[in-house]
């Protein structure tokens, strides 16, 4: 009795270590895939760094272009940005080479993201009910599609009315604004992952929905406090001008709103179940 027991414990014990080594197969794959784009990244140096990167500083950039047709529309020129006269400096030995690394890195991220996300799910996935696969099923292109709707709304959006704002903004004419390399970059790559991230908020509703912590009912009730908070985060990250606060809290509400759709569907279809069980 005891053997058996015994040989019952290693059977564990070699399942568990083969779910490691699963796993770190997985992310040994996701990690080389981080690599790959990166290293073609850094080896595409003008443009990540010159088109990409540097885009959101130069008054003929797509999103300026595209305001500035806006505001002749509504007739306000104000939304026109003729010349951003941005300066920008490099103050360390080393910093324009760590800078390359460091864009051609966050680049390897957002373009090997649905691999990485893929080969996650691959791992996560045979440890679901039947009903769990068959409730996630698409789960991999809707996060894929989300992330990058994400990646590109604080990009052309948030990104370049951003850097606006904020390198026009003065306290006094004394002080000019002249940008480290670094800190060009790290808007640009900040903004942008934090959008891609902040898009997944359908996909956290129908979880959390799933597992029972929200309700549509709750999410509801917050509504108006959700707002709020959408309206200040657009006052804060937009240039002082009612048009650019509505391009950013726009898109907010719209995910809020679905996902309450998201999270009222998933309960409905649970309470669903429960009755017929």
């Amino acid at each position: 009795m005891a053997l058996d027991q015994l040989h019952e414990g290693d059977e564990k014990e070699m399942g568990f270590l083969d779910h490691l080594e699963e796993l770190r197969w997985h992310l040994v794959r996701s990690v080389v895939s981080i690599v790959v784009f990166t290293v073609l990244a850094f080896l595409a140096k003008d443009f990540f760094w010159d088109v990409l990167v540097m885009g959101p500083t130069n008054s003929d950039f797509w999103t300026y272009r595209k305001l500035c047709e806006l505001g002749q529309l509504v007739g306000s020129s104000s939304l026109c940005i003729d010349d951003m006269n941005i300066i920008i400096q490099n103050r360390t030995l080393q910093g324009q080479f760590l800078v390359h690394i460091k864009s051609s890195f966050v680049a390897g991220l957002v373009l090997a993201f649905p691999y990485t996300f893929w080969e996650i799910w691959r791992f996560v996935k045979p440890g679901l009910r039947n009903n769990e696969k068959k409730a996630s099923r698409g789960v991999v292109w809707v996060v894929t599609l989300l992330f990058l709707l994400g990646v590109f709304f604080g990009y052309f959006v948030v990104t370049p009315l951003s850097i606006n704002f904020l390198y026009n903004y003065t306290l006094s004419d004394q002080i000019q604004n002249i940008l480290d390399v670094t800190n060009i970059l790290g808007t640009v790559a900040t903004l942008s992952l934090a959008c891609g991230l902040m898009f997944q908020l359908p996909v956290a509703s129908y979880m959390l929905s799933k597992a029972g912590i929200i309700t549509p009912e709750l999410m509801k009730r917050f509504r108006r406090h959700a707002i709020v908070v959408i309206l200040i985060i657009s006052a804060i990250i937009t240039p002082p001008d009612i048009m650019s606060q509505i391009l950013i809290a726009m898109p907010l509400t719209l995910l809020y709103e679905i996902s309450i759709f998201i999270s009222k569907r998933v309960n409905k279809k649970r309470d669903q179940e429960l009755y017929e069980s």
